[in-house]
Parts: structure tokens; C-alpha cells; sequence
């Protein structure tokens, strides 16, 4: 028996039927060999050798692992396809004993039969440059997390607090785009139009130039006035015509950041969800007859690249479904960026005849909308370009100039699959129409004059980032990897560095704080460039066998200096209490916000006299087993939501599922929604 050991415990079914008999699958679960929390655990002095644990919670996983390898006569490593995997199975080796110059690793970009049995035709040994960029990422995060923490905790008098090395870069983005809006004046601005008709069609063509032929900006009411008076009564004649043949390549297929934007924009999904709904369709889901089944490809990357047979497979269903016109001669090709880890493909359906229509009744809501966008983006990434009919319109009237555009359709080649919003080149970037379709117009005609229209506008501040926006940002500074956006942005806003305000996120009066303060003394940690070099080096330890120790002592030597400077400093910083308006019921002070280990709760300021507190959530209702109490939306210590009474341990009313207020009509029992497949049910297992 031949032992395969993977990563999540999700896939490991997709993989087994994969693998036949022979095979047994064992997963780890994801790490189980770390640097304790407790202390640094990074020897500075003696190469910045990292000195590794098994967490208490790991140590059945490991058990298990050495037992099943004692029995089996041969282990395969399957862990993830990344830096991640990678380490995970070195750590697999380590604690098995296995000769590193073995060939018992097997990786693979999607989880079929084909892939499956290709790798196992295919091992090799362990990346150790792989794993050593991913040791170096874990050393540094750990000297700045641990040196930078105590730094800011004890310089602003709130409570424990954290800085990282990416993290606090992120919150530096999400600061300075507050700040720009703070900053902003608006300006006055007016748009200007005419509104037209020629053989019964009638259009708007926008102010475009002024008196002295060059374009012209409104600004004011008086020159509104002016130009008002300019063309009252003018004649509308048409001097010049541009027709154009215009055409619109398609998009490149799904990295990781642009899946996240997308699930955002077009279907709502926070990252979370994304991630989950992601991380479900690479492993498998259940799909009827075909038992479990992945259905699509490794979700972290960063790489356009999309192999020569998932290429063949996509035009012979283009040329299938849709014909010869929607198929290009030679294949396209996307340029990934210079930094990508083009290991892995982009994100693509496992097999293009696994339709979002014949799959959707197996999946999830989530699930169904995401892949649903994976397989028509990827789909529309292998077909011809989009043409249209443009034209472009001069018309002078009383000496200003005006201008109208239309554009319609000759070929809509891969906008039949996949539609991307166009932003208009105005100031406030507003959505323009997609087709515009104008009368035929040609020099010397006069179009009829119908009426003006002019609006008053002020231009606008940029935008507070939404989760997408800021992945976006990561992605184009260079901080970051694909597998770390999601959790570096949910630790800012767990660390309450940043808060929601609709899809919005915004630094809270900490989160400034925290910035200040390390912008100071950390200019470095603080700098984009620098962050973004760091990553860049991380990738030539990966790819071009740089020194990864050699890396971590150019950053840490001037980094401890920092450390020393800054704590000699004097400038303490203290951050206004906020105060609610709910008196407490013991002694009849105002309860103030504090922030604990699993979030902001309310307390009497009269600590330790009076040890009142009350959950911040607001109340949803009443609780359905005592009555008195009062259900409260809660986080688990793994940060994960539920639902409990108020009154506990007076109550023990608790539960996952989401309670709607209600008492099944059977057994009195609360009705509550599952998160998931947003069932309606009795909390009561015995109910029927």
C-alpha cells in the first residue's frame, strides 16, 4: 500500500477515486509543524534558524501520519502546488525521516484522473529553493510581527496590539486613500449637452470646444450663460465625420485577485465567501453519478498561462457551440507580470463540458455563481475579438464646438460569453452607454436643434477601497501574494485597524494611529517600493536559488536598529475613549467600548469597583429558551460567527445556525437558517 498525503481533507475523496487501489490518502489538515506562538522561536544569532513545533491540537494528525507511513511500503507527497504545499511537505519528510533526495513528491494544478495519474508517473524530489522562500517568508513575518508588535503596543495606550510587514503597508493603502479624501475640495463642473435630430433619429452631442477651438471646461453658471447665449438660435452644422472600424480584445482568464474582484462586483461575494466557494470547487463537490469532482483548477495563482490542452479542449467546444467566427485561428496569449509564479495555470474549469448549467443543482449559491463566472471568463478568454461600428461627430454651432459618439455591434465574439463595465473618460468615471447608435450624418448637414441640457456637478473624492479594490491595489503595488490578500485583509479589520461602511472600509482612529506611529520609525516597513523588493526577492529565492539568509540579514540589521530607536522615543499616544450612550445598570455610568480577544464589548469605566459588561452586538430578540435574555450574534475563538443568549451561564442557549425568532410549531423548539444552504429548519435534531 502506497501511502499519498495531501493537504485539505476536502479533496482527499476526489483524489482517492483518482488513485485506484494500492493508494491510501491521508490529509494534514494544513500545517502542523510551525513556530510556536509563545515565543520569537527564530535564532538571530545563529542564522536565523527557525526552531519548529508541533502545536498540542497537531499531534493526533501526526500520530496518524507516522503510523499509516510505518505500514505503508512507499509515501507520496501531494501537498498544494505552491510555496505553502511545498514546506508542508518538507515538514512531512522531516518528521517521517525521509531521504530528501527521495523522488516522492507528486504535485498537480487541478485534481483529475488525468492529472492525478500524470503526476504519479512524474515524482520528484522536494523544491528545497521552494521551501526555503517560504521559510524566509515565515522568519521574516515572525522577527517583524514579534519586534513590531511590542513597539506599538506600548506607544499607544489602547491594549495589545499587532503590526506586520504586509499588514501594516495594507493599512498604510487604506489610510492614505482616507486621507485624499479628507483632503479633497470639490470643484465646480457643468455638463453641457444638445440635443438633436436627423431623419427622425434623435441624439445628444456633448460641448466639446470652446471659441478658440480648444476643449472647454465649465466651471460656473456665468459660463454656462455665456455659451447659452452663444447658441441661442444657432444653426447646428456638422464639420466633421471619423467613422471606425474599433475592436475589443478578450480578457485574460481569472488569477486569484481578479476571480475576488469579480465575485465582488458581478455577484456580491465578500472574500470570504469568494474563498470559501473557491477552495470547494478546486477540491470536489458532490455531482450525482460522477460522485465527487473538481471543477476547477488550483485557485492560487497569479499567471495568465493556460495549458496547450485546456486550449484544444476550449476551441473544439467554441467551434462546437458557437462556430468557426468565435474561434481564432492561433490561440491567445496573456502576458503575466513579471513577478508572477507562473507554477500554475490561471484559474479555469477542469473540464469546459462540465457546463454552469449541468452542474448548478449540485452547488451551493455561491458556488454555482462563482464557477458560473470561472468557466464563462476562462471561455471568453479563448475566443475572437469583439468589433463595432464607431463614429465620431463634430458639430459647430455659434462658435463652440460639440461632439457625438456611437458605437453598435458588427461582431460580438467573446462579449457573447463575458460582459466587462467601461468606464467613460469624464471625471467621475461614470458608466457610458454601451451602444449608441447615431443617424447618418455627414459634413454640411444641420441636424435640428431640440434643446440644451446643462447640469450642475462637482467632482467627486477617489474611493474608499472595497475588498476587491484593495486586492487590486495589493496586486499592482506588489505586496502580498495571491494566498495571503484574503488573510491579511480580514487581520486588519479583525485588529480594528479598519471598519466596514457598506462594501466600503475605512481606518478607524487606530488605524491612523498605528500608521503615524510606524511611519515615524519604520520607514522602510512603511515604504510600498520596499515591501514590494522584499517580495520580489522572496520569488528569486524561490526561482534563482538566492540565499535566503543572506536576504533576512540585510533587512534585520538596520530593522533592530529601528526597533531601538523607537523605543527610546518619548511620544506616547493616547486614544480618546469612545463612549456609549447606555447607562449602567449597576452604578449609572456611561459604558465605554473596549476591545477583548474576540472583539468590542461594552464595559463600565468604573472597573474595578463596578465589572459590568454587555455584548456590543445589538440584540436580535429574544431568546427563545429563557425568555428573558437576549440573542446575540457571537465569534468563536477561530473567529468563526454564532448565535447565543446574553444571559449566559444563567442560559445556555447556543447554536451555528442563524435564529429567525420563531418557535417551530411542533416542539416549541427555535427555527433557525442554515449559513450555507440558507434551509429554514427546527433547531431540534428529534424534530421531524
Amino acid at each position: 500500500m502506497t501511502l499519498v498525503i495531501i493537504e485539505g481533507i476536502g479533496k482527499k475523496d476526489t483524489i482517492k477515486k483518482y488513485l485506484g487501489s494500492g493508494y491510501d490518502v491521508l490529509a494534514t489538515g494544513g500545517h502542523f509543524r510551525d513556530l510556536p506562538k509563545s515565543v520569537l522561536a527564530v535564532d538571530v544569532d545563529n542564522g536565523y534558524t527557525p526552531k519548529y513545533s508541533i502545536p498540542r491540537d497537531k499531534n493526533e494528525t501526526v500520530k496518524k501520519i507516522k503510523d499509516k507511513a510505518a505500514k505503508a511500503k512507499s509515501v507520496l507527497i501531494a501537498t498544494d502546488p505552491d510555496r505553502e504545499g511545498e514546506a508542508i511537505g518538507f515538514h512531512v519528510a522531516h518528521i517521517l525521516g525521509l531521504d530528501p533526495s527521495l523522488e516522492n513528491r507528486i504535485a498537480f494544478n487541478e485534481i483529475t484522473k488525468k492529472a492525478v495519474q500524470e503526476a504519479l508517473q512524474n515524482p520528484r524530489t522536494l523544491d528545497m529553493d521552494l521551501f526555503q522562500a517560504q521559510q524566509a517568508r515565515r522568519v521574516l513575518d515572525r522577527l517583524v510581527g514579534y519586534k513590531l508588535s511590542p513597539v506599538v503596543s506600548k506607544k499607544i495606550k489602547k491594549s495589545k496590539l499587532s503590526a506586520g510587514r504586509v499588514q501594516s503597508v495594507t493599512l498604510k493603502l487604506v489610510v492614505l486613500r482616507e486621507r485624499e479624501i479628507l483632503a479633497f475640495v470639490p470643484e465646480e463642473y457643468w455638463d453641457f449637452f444638445s440635443h438633436l435630430e436627423k431623419d427622425s433619429v434623435k441624439f445628444r452631442a456633448t460641448l466639446h470646444s470652446g471659441l478658440d477651438g480648444k476643449k472647454i471646461k465649465l466651471t460656473n453658471k456665468d459660463e454656462v450663460d455665456a455659451v447659452v447665449k452663444a447658441v441661442d438660435k444657432a444653426k447646428y452644422e456638422v464639420v466633421n465625420v471619423k467613422k471606425s472600424i474599433t475592436k475589443s480584445n478578450a480578457p485574460p482568464p481569472y488569477t486569484t485577485s481578479s476571480m475576488q474582484q469579480d465575485a465582488l462586483n458581478k455577484a456580491g461575494m465578500s472574500l470570504k465567501r469568494c474563498g470559501m466557494a473557491a477552495q470547494a470547487l478546486y477540491e470536489g463537490v458532490e455531482l450525482g453519478e460522477h460522485g465527487k469532482t473538481a471543477l476547477v483548477t488550483y485557485i492560487r495563482t497569479d499567471s495568465f498561462r493556460v495549458s496547450p490542452e485546456a486550449q484544444h479542449e476550449a476551441k473544439a467546444w467554441i467551434l462546437e457551440k458557437y462556430g468557426a467566427d468565435y474561434a481564432p485561428e492561433t490561440f491567445n496569449f496573456y502576458k503575466s507580470k513579471k513577478s508572477a509564479q507562473d507554477a500554475h495555470e490561471a484559474i479555469r474549469p477542469t473540464n469546459i463540458h462540465l457546463t454552469p448549467e449541468s452542474v448548478s443543482k449540485y452547488l451551493a449559491p455561491d458556488q454555482a455563481k462563482l464557477y458560473r463566472l470561472i468557466y464563462n471568463r476562462f471561455l471568453a478568454s479563448q475566443m475572437t475579438q469583439a468589433t463595432y461600428d464607431s463614429v465620431s461627430v463634430d458639430i459647430a454651432a455659434g462658435g463652440y464646438g460639440f461632439r457625438a459618439t456611437g458605437r453598435v455591434p458588427i461582431f460580438l465574439g467573446w462579449t457573447v460569453l463575458y460582459q466587462q463595465k467601461e468606464k467613460s473618460s469624464d471625471e467621475e468615471g461614470e458608466e457610458k452607454e454601451e451602444f449608441v447608435k447615431l443617424p447618418n450624418l455627414e459634413v454640411g448637414d444641420t441636424p435640428e436643434f431640440l434643446k440644451l441640457e446643462f447640469t450642475q456637478k462637482f467632482t467627486k473624492p477617489p474611493a474608499r477601497y472595497t475588498e476587491a479594490t484593495l486586492v487590486k491595489a495589493m496586486e499592482e503595488a506588489g505586496i502580498g501574494r495571491p494566498a495571503t490578500y484574503n488573510p491579511i485583509i480580514q487581520n486588519i479589520a479583525n485588529r480594528y485597524y479598519t471598519e466596514k461602511e457598506g462594501k466600503s472600509i475605512k481606518p478607524t482612529e487606530l488605524g491612523f494611529a498605528v500608521v503615524d506611529l510606524l511611519d515615524k520609525y519604520f520607514k522602510d516597513i512603511m515604504n510600498i517600493e520596499f515591501t514590494a523588493g522584499l517580495e520580489e526577492k522572496l520569488d528569486d529565492i524561490a526561482y534563482e536559488g538566492l540565499d535566503w539568509v543572506k536576504v533576512i540579514d540585510e533587512f534585520y540589521q538596520p530593522f533592530t536598529k529601528d526597533i531601538e530607536t523607537a523605543m527610546a522615543g518619548e511620544d506616547n499616544i493616547t486614544i480618546a475613549q469612545e463612549v456609549s450612550d447606555i447607562e449602567c445598570e449597576k452604578c449609572g455610568k456611561l459604558l465605554v467600548v473596549r476591545i477583548g480577544r474576540f472583539g468590542k464589548f461594552y464595559a463600565c469605566p468604573g472597573f474595578p469597583a463596578c465589572r459590568n459588561i454587555k455584548p456590543y452586538e445589538k440584540p436580535l430578540f429574544n431568546c427563545p429558551k429563557c425568555t428573558t435574555g437576549a440573542i446575540y450574534k457571537k465569534k468563536s475563538k477561530k473567529g468563526r460567527m454564532f448565535y447565543g443568549c446574553g444571559a449566559y451561564p444563567n442560559c445556555d442557549f447556543v447554536t451555528w445556525d442563524e435564529p429567525t425568532g420563531k418557535l417551530c410549531d411542533k416542539c416549541k423548539s427555535p427555527i433557525v437558517t442554515d449559513p450555507k444552504s440558507k434551509q429554514v429548519k427546527c433547531s431540534s435534531k428529534e424534530c421531524t
